[in-house]
Order: structure tokens, then sequence, then C-alpha cells
């Protein structure tokens, strides 16, 4: 489908003309128009898939269309981390380039001058505010920030948004708001926390599911069936005769995550650890470490699994097996990048049989299973079906593949070819302000 083919603005059109934008993604074609309906939505669509624009492009032509307070915040975009604020508002600066519409990008950091900058463009009524929860929480509590007459609430990634153990705060966000708001949210899995979420804050929504790219074929995928006390074990059998370099070890729990780093200290392994416990600036120091080479070996929960800009990881354990199918792709994702090869190994315990058993159906293939190293004693048996530790049920949670569910259909309006594309009202004055609240 074109973008022609939707019924947005003609401004918005003009700057997608400008960047060459004429096909819609999946995920677009499918949400663009019950946003522009008004819709509350949830999109469960993985990193790269276009889900930015797939909010932006309608928000921005319902906002251009004119019809929203001059003086008001009209859309709060929130997002994980400060990376993923400024792609997004990085996009806004090539989607709103013809469009009336000013923005304010508010995420953390330590810098004087520019939480100065932030408070004056917020202050000014910026249409569009692009936040971290940490960042604008504390706009809300110094008095910088009047959400009481917002109109959209979008949440990009609000599945690592409540792994970063940010759900109080979004909630503390959301009472800021008025009830007649229009909601979105996206995120790359559906775990319950999610469903729980969206049936808080989101009003009959339309639910958009684009299935989850397989793993790259280039990715050696190997497993050990392991008590939970070999483990540690095999990672010293691993890097006993090879020096680990660009490896990303993943575990679900940030307590995991921390003993696993320590123990990796004791054994003189150059390690980083990464998880919730740690603020915007640690993570910053550990991430520059890692991509610089001077941390080996990452040990992370999965809040590294997705959005991430590192090509070159040769390694990723998976130290336990991933609750989501999906979080076992953007796991090993991060591996046999940018055409390079890559390896995956996930370490299976008793409990975590049934659970592997299922990504191995949704990946469409058995995964080699590794004979443990000598000395680390008897391997317990791989039979999923009998060994299934309770969790046989959930662990195929998310598992299924793409679907599109909504209330309603979506009637697409085809734009005329004589349409003119000028002499077009824009509402309000915020366009000639664009960089007081940039």
């Amino acid at each position: 489908m074109d973008f022609y083919d939707l019924d947005l603005n003609d401004d918005v059109l003009d700057a997608l003309d400008a960047m060459n934008f004429t096909t819609c993604t999946p995920i677009q074609e499918h949400t663009i128009p019950p946003l522009l309906e008004g819709r509350d939505l949830i999109g469960v669509a993985q990193t790269g898939t276009g889900k930015t624009a797939a909010y932006l492009l309608p928000i921005l032509s319902m906002l251009s269309d004119g019809g929203y307070p001059d003086d008001a915040i009209n859309c709060i975009i929130m997002s994980p981390t400060r990376e993923l604020a400024q792609q997004i508002d990085q996009a806004m600066e090539g989607f709103s380039y013809y469009v009336p519409v000013s923005s304010v990008a508010v995420y953390g950091g330590n810098d004087g001058i520019r939480y100065e900058q932030e408070r004056r463009g917020l202050s000014l009524g910026a249409d569009m505010v692009i936040a971290t929860p940490g960042r604008l929480i504390s706009h809300i509590s110094l008095g910088n920030v009047d959400l009481s007459r917002t109109s959209f609430f979008i949440l990009d990634e609000a599945d690592r948004m409540l792994d970063m153990g940010f759900y109080d705060d979004i909630m503390q966000i959301v009472k800021q708001l008025p009830d007649n708001r229009q909601t979105i949210m996206f995120s790359a899995t559906m775990p319950d926390k999610i469903q729980k979420l969206a049936a808080s804050i989101l009003h009959d929504p339309v639910e958009v599911r684009l299935a989850v790219n397989k793993p790259a074929e280039k990715i050696v995928q190997t497993a050990y069936v392991c008590y939970e006390t070999q483990k540690l074990g095999i990672i010293k059998s691993l890097f006993k005769d090879t020096k680990p370099e660009r490896v990303i070890i993943f575990s679900s729990k940030k307590t995991k995550v921390k003993e696993i780093a320590a123990a990796f200290k004791r054994m003189r392994l150059n390690v980083g650890e990464m998880h919730s416990d740690l603020d915007q600036s640690q993570r910053d120091v550990v991430m520059r470490e890692f991509k610089s080479g001077r941390i080996d070996i990452l040990v992370a929960t999965d809040i590294v699994s997705r959005g991430i800009d590192i090509d070159d990881i040769r390694l990723v354990i998976n130290y336990d097996a991933p609750r989501d199918c999906e979080d076992y792709v953007h796991r090993i994702g991060r591996t046999a990048r940018a055409g390079a090869d890559g390896c995956a190994i996930t370490f299976v315990a008793v409990d975590d049989q049934s659970r592997f058993a299922a990504i191995e159906e949704f990946i469409g293939r058995e995964v080699h299973k590794l004979p443990l190293p000598e000395g680390l004693g008897e391997a317990p048996e791989y039979n999923p079906q009998k060994k299934s530790g309770g969790h046989g049920k959930s662990s195929r949670r998310g598992c299924k593949g793409s679907n599109h569910r909504g209330g309603k259909g979506h009637s697409k309006q085809t734009r005329a070819q004589g349409k003119s594309r000028g002499g077009k009202h824009h509402h309000g004055s915020k366009s000639k302000n664009k960089d007081a609240a940039k």
C-alpha cells in the first residue's frame, strides 16, 4: 500500500515525498487508518518494522489539520532510553519538515543548560514532547509541564520500560493526563504485565500484531542441557583457551545478572553488567566501555536485547532460557549483524526445558545440543514433556504468528488526483517558533 492511499494530511505527504518514502510497511498499513479514526491501539512489532512512522505520521497529520490548543502539550511520546528518544526526535525532524508542529526531546543527563532548554520548550507548549519517564517526572514535580489538555499519549517499547522498572513512573504520568486522550502502545512482546498495563490505560483498543522475524541463518545456534550448578563450569570451559571478546550474556532477572557478573569477576574475566538498577549515566558508561572493547563480556537483562546499535557481537549466551519466544529472537539477534557470522548458546536447565522446546517450535528448527565439558558430571535428560517444571503453558504465550485484530473495518480514502496541495490554512503559530521548542 502507498502512503497516498491513506488519509494523511497534505503537508505530511509532502515530507514523505521529500524523503522518497512511498510504500507503507505492514505495521504502518495496519495502524495508521485506525489511529486516524481516533482509536486506541496496541501494536506488537519488532524494531526495524517502521513502527515509529506508524504513530508519528497519523499524529502529525491530525495536529496539522488543526483544532488543538496552541498553548498546550498535545502529544506525549514515552521512550525507555535516551537513545530511542533521540531516534524518535530525528525521525520527527524529517516527517514534520512541512508540518506546523513543534516538538521538544526530554531525556536524562546532567547538563544544566539542556535542562533549561527543555524547561523553556515545555513552558512554550510544544505540540509533541518525546521523553524518558524519569526526566518527565522530574519536570512534572517542578511544575514545568501541564498535561491536563494532552490529546495523545504514546508508549514506545513498553515492554522495555516495564523491564527497566518504569511502571510506577508511567502510572504517575497517566494520572496527569485527561481521560479523553487517545492512547497508543507499541511493544516487541506481549507478556502478562504488558497486557495488564494495556487493560488499565487503553480503551477498547485495536490490536495489531506482526510475526517476529526468525533468527538470521548465519547465527550458529547451540544449547547445553544442564543443571543450574553446571552453568559456571561451562563458562569456564568456553573461555579456558580462548579470550572472550564481544560477548553478551543474557539473564531474565537483574539479581541473577549481578550474581553472574560477581562470579565472572572472581574468575578474573573482564566483565560489565547492565540492568535496571543502574541509572542512565551508569548505563552509558558501561555501553561505551563495551563498545570500545575495554569490557569483553556484558552480562545483561533484556534491557540490551533491543535497540542497541552494536554490529560486531561474536557470541550471545542465554544463561537461562528466555521467557518468551520473541525474547530469544531478540537476544540472539545481537550477533551475526551487518553480514557477519555469530554464535548463540543457550543453557537449558531442567525447569526450562518446555520453554526451550516452545522456542524450537517457534523458530522451526531443533537446536543442536552440545555434550557437557569433561569434569562437570552427567547432564539431565532432555525430555520437555516430562520435565515441564510448570512452564509448559506459559512458555508458549506469544509464540504464534501474525494477526490483526480490530473492532471495525477501516475505510481507505483514496486521494483525488487533482486535489490541491496549496492554499491550506495551518492551525496555530507554533511552526514559527520551532527552534525555541527544540
